[in-house]
């Protein structure tokens, strides 16, 4: 198929080039001049594994980038709006997704055939049939249904594992207006024989991707709140908690052979300093204000919030307790990104663990592997706080270690820190670390020992 693609974030540009390797050709289309420029050098402008081997194969071929939007929709037979939904405190921004269906629609005005648009940018239930329909009929002058198709084609990628995930899809679901539009889509993913594909309703669709965010940030908050309970029972560790409960029937699979393998979803069951990234803090938040914006209360929502809000401080308090309090005390926070796999900082816990560090004295070195220069940009100028070009120099002189992102160069603290001559306190944020292979340790959920 041919396949215009608006916006070239880590959802667009991934999806494009994963579509290239299934032999669809694809158009990207962004209105920064500057990110197209990279992607026709086959350079990615973020950091994704396996993202740039993909752009090199395909970039010059199967695969380009442009700015002119109206070319690309005129040139394909699918166009995905794949487009940031910031979201304001109130409710998403639909101010970018608005604007690019007033184009698209516009292209469509003098495009001869059938033509599908799906949205595969996060958006609120009723978006796609009530906002981006109606914008694409008025500008393209054309009815829906009879002379084009209209689709929600939610993604289900992660961040640091988004080419894999497209490449080993858990599930497809294809929303639309009507059967046309669904088979449109369904066609992208013909390859994909043994992942289900389950078609629906436009507003079913969306309501799909928001209800399985929500679950990952509670599974996540559940986990964290049973953590800080552990940690006030000496003798008690959250990690073996939850690796008990990791043994359930519920979150295994077991093989035809016998063999009994933990689920994929067990790794949001475990303790740890809070989620942050560019989907489930702002998904959980839009999901809470939409429901209050119907009069309907979401308590459970609001509660996992308050947890990952309050999971820093927690981590905070454990440095405190244990340095007898931080006033003049060096802290080396290890992992700026939000999770590992990616240079992306947004709302990572690395920033208000930061922050209240400061707020409490200490001064701050902090480090990422993939991440400083987009983390050092949102530390630039703030006291009290520098980044440090190399692990060691982020160690240097600290009285703790903070571990905060999941990254394999973290495995190697304990021999490092075994080696200075004076032995910082280990945080673990992230419990993946032996705590029997370095004291001082600490970890999220495990009582201090007296």
């Amino acid at each position: 198929m041919r396949v215009s693609i608006i916006g070239t974030g880590y959802v667009g540009l991934v999806t494009g080039a994963c579509l290239c390797e299934k032999g669809h050709s694809v158009v990207c289309v962004d209105t920064d001049r500057r990110k197209v420029e990279v992607i026709a050098q086959a350079k990615a402008p973020f950091h994704e594994p396996g993202l740039d081997a993909l752009l090199e194969r395909h970039v010059g071929g199967l695969l380009s980038a442009t700015t002119d939007l109206r070319a690309a929709v005129q040139g394909s037979d699918l166009t995905l709006l794949a487009i940031g939904t910031p979201f304001d405190g109130r409710h998403i921004d639909l101010t970018y997704v608005r604007e690019a269906a007033r184009q698209v629609g516009a292209a469509l005005r003098d495009k001869a055939g059938y033509h599908v648009v799906a949205v595969k940018s996060t958006v609120v239930p009723g978006t796609t049939d009530g906002v981006v329909l109606p914008i694409l009929e008025e500008a393209s002058g054309k009815r829906a249904g009879a002379d084009f198709g209209v689709g929600m084609n939610p993604e289900f990628l992660s961040e640091g594992s988004a080419v894999e995930d497209f490449r080993h899809p858990d599930r497809i679901v294809v929303g639309g207006i009507d059967r046309r539009s669904q088979d449109v889509q369904a066609e992208l993913y013909r390859d994909f024989a043994d992942t289900p594909i389950l078609c629906t309703s436009n507003a079913t669709a969306e309501f799909i991707k928001y209800g399985s965010n929500a679950l990952l940030a509670t599974l996540i908050s559940f986990s964290n709140e049973i953590a800080n309970l552990c940690a006030t029972v000496p003798g008690v560790d959250a990690a073996e908690v939850m690796r008990g409960v990791h043994l359930m029937r519920e979150l295994q699979h077991r093989l035809p052979d016998g063999e009994r393998r933990p689920a994929g979803i067990n790794s949001f069951i475990f303790p740890g300093c809070g989620f942050g990234g560019s989907c489930l803090p702002k998904d959980v938040k839009a999901l809470a204000a939409w429901g209050a914006s119907r009069e309907r209360s979401t308590p459970l929502l609001d509660a996992v919030l308050t947890v990952n809000h309050g999971q820093p401080r927690v981590m905070v308090d454990m440095v405190e307790r244990a340095l007898g309090g931080l006033r003049g005390r060096k802290a080396a926070v290890l992992g700026l990104a939000f999770k590992p796999g990616t240079d992306d900082v947004r709302e990572s816990p690395a920033f208000p663990i930061i922050a209240e560090l400061i707020d409490r004295g200490a001064a701050v070195r902090a480090y990422d592997p993939v991440a400083n220069g987009t983390g050092g940009a949102l530390l630039a100028g703030k006291a009290g706080v520098a980044v440090a070009a190399s692990l060691d120099e982020a160690l240097a002189g600290a009285d703790t270690a903070i571990l905060v992102t999941r990254w394999e160069d973290f495995r190697a603290l304990p021999e490092m820190l075994a080696q200075m001559s004076s032995r910082p306190l280990l945080v673990d944020g992230r419990r993946m670390l032996d705590r029997a292979a370095y004291a001082p340790y600490l970890g999220v959920g495990l009582a201090p020992e007296t």
